[in-house]
């Protein structure tokens, strides 16, 4: 596992499914599909949706 510390729930959940294979499972299949699996883009809404640190959520909003 990443020695990167998670920002919010899309990140716990990406080195969950890298430890456990299925983030490979998904990549073969989605290269042979070619369809994007829309991991990053799920990774995101989920770090923006359950931060780790709801703080940094408010602050970044604030100051756009």
């Amino acid at each position: 596992m990443s020695n990167k510390k998670s920002k919010g729930l899309g990140d716990t959940i990406e080195k969950i499914t890298k430890a456990t294979g299925i983030k490979k499972v998904v990549d073969t299949v989605s290269k042979v599909t070619g369809k994007d699996c829309g991991c990053n883009s799920r990774k995101k809404a989920l770090n923006e949706a359950f931060p780790y640190n709801p703080h940094s959520f408010w602050l970044g909003q604030r100051f756009k």
